[in-house]
């Protein structure tokens, strides 16, 4: 009988990822706080909220593994989640105008077959080029950066603006599934999860 996964995320890019890498899978969205902890780095943060949607989810569905992610932007240290409105999304967007940027997405699994999970975080570099005023207010009219960690989707508009990218796209987007498959092999001791 082949074990269930549930994807602890309501992610559109995510769903997708897993999807193209041939998962079959259920989605359960997680409700947390995400409200990051005084002092915590971008990589704690992302490790800490995915390791929490998937422990969240996995009360739900104990016979599942359950996978939770988190991303987030980081510029010069300071994490640029989900804009609240239009104006916190142009004033990020202005932040990465003409510069690089982290991107960092935490990936965890947790059994509750096995009673044991993982968690690790994937980082990656972007550059964007000098944004205009025109270009950051045509792309929030758009909506697209609105429900975006950084307030902008890579696999959207904003990739006209990317002058670099070190680092697998898949952990800007949200979801580096090729870890996802790693991470699976290791909890289960390279056994096929099935």
């Amino acid at each position: 009988m082949k074990t269930r996964i549930v994807l602890a995320s309501s992610s559109p890019r995510r769903r997708e990822l897993l999807t193209r890498a041939g998962y079959e899978f259920t989605v359960a969205a997680a409700n947390i706080d995400e409200t990051p902890r005084s002092g915590e780095t971008p990589p704690q943060l992302v490790r800490r909220l995915a390791a929490t949607k998937a422990l969240a989810v996995a009360r739900q569905y104990p016979d599942a593994l359950v996978i939770g992610a988190d991303t987030v932007v980081a510029i010069a240290g300071q994490i640029l989640g989900k804009p609240a409105n239009e104006a916190s999304a142009r004033h990020m967007l202005q932040m990465l105008s003409g510069k690089r940027h982290e991107v960092y997405t935490g990936v965890s699994l947790w059994s509750g077959i096995l009673d044991r999970g993982l968690a690790t975080v994937r980082s990656a570099q972007v550059a964007f080029r000098p944004l205009s005023a025109a270009d950051i207010d045509e792309y929030v009219a758009s909506k697209e950066p609105l429900d975006k960690a950084g307030a902008y989707a890579i696999q959207g508009r904003a990739s006209l603006w990317v002058t670099s990218l070190i680092g697998d796209w898949e952990t800007v987007v949200g979801l580096p599934t090729a870890l996802v498959g790693h991470l699976i092999a290791r909890l289960t001791g390279g056994k096929p999860w099935d």
